[in-house]
């Protein structure tokens, strides 16, 4: 069975669902994560996605902020779902496939805007939140399992702009760069988009602040595909699609896709 999926900070999928049904139509993965949905399960409207086949959903939201949602063209069914360093947040939701894959979807906290959580208790919150990821991936360890999200951290040197000048910024600083590595370590997880594209300079997010974000190019790679070594070697064809960054109104994030043959 081959799928493929993508994922995607959609930024609020009420306000964006003409770009949900736009990506679904145009790339239509078998698997789509969205991230940010800022809205409460039961006003997600998926009676639209549904007419394009997207006919299973499992989701965790809340009214203007966070959410997370997987919709599946494949049978699935929810696995579960954390609220990791007890936040109260719907940031975390996992589904099962039929072929018994399991799909986590994960928005971590962004951190704030001053990587020291002495003085930004949100920056706190956010390596709790990763310590807590890492904790639970090292009690049991996943298998046949993606992990796929905004993790709000962009780990490698070609995964940012200027790896000189965002050292000190929130989402490429040291701390939490080590803290997601620990979190990968804990669950023996591949990143699948190096593996597929292991040099070069890789974004998947660009700042609203820019007045021509594709000319400035001022990019990080925030939004991440990651699979246990069981299945690791059966992905193929990432990307991201930086097209979606241009689409009217959009998201500040493009989709990250990969395909899987399981």
């Amino acid at each position: 069975m081959s799928f493929t999926l993508a994922t995607w900070n959609i930024n609020s999928v009420r306000l964006r669902e003409g770009l949900v049904r736009k990506l679904m139509e145009e790339e239509a993965p078998d698997v789509l994560c969205l991230q940010e949905c800022k809205s409460p399960v039961e006003k997600i409207p998926l009676e639209g996605f549904k007419e394009l086949g997207y006919t299973h959903m499992v989701a965790r939201g809340q009214k203007g902020y966070n959410g997370v949602a997987i919709f599946s063209k494949i049978p699935m069914e929810e696995n579960c779902a954390h609220d990791f360093a007890d936040l109260g947040h719907a940031r975390h939701v996992a589904g099962t496939l039929e072929n018994g894959v399991t799909i986590h979807n994960f928005y971590v906290p962004a951190g704030g805007d001053v990587p020291d959580r002495e003085v930004n208790e949100k920056f706190g919150q956010k390596l709790d939140y990763l310590t807590q990821m890492r904790d639970y991936f090292k009690a049991e360890a996943p298998q046949k399992s993606i992990l796929v999200g905004d993790l709000n951290i962009a780990p490698r040197e070609d995964d940012v702009w200027s790896h000189k000048q965002l050292l000190k910024i929130v989402s490429h600083a040291p701390i939490e760069v080590e803290h997601l590595h620990d979190t990968m370590e804990a669950g023996k997880w591949v990143d699948i988009t190096r593996q597929d594209i292991p040099e070069g300079l890789l974004y998947s997010w660009w700042s609203y602040r820019a007045r021509d974000w594709d000319a400035a190019d001022k990019g990080r790679r925030l939004d991440h595909i990651w699979a246990t070594p069981d299945i690791s070697n059966a992905a193929h064809g990432s990307r991201v699609l930086r097209a979606a960054r241009g689409w009217e109104k959009p998201s500040d994030h493009a989709p990250v896709f990969a395909t899987f043959d399981l």
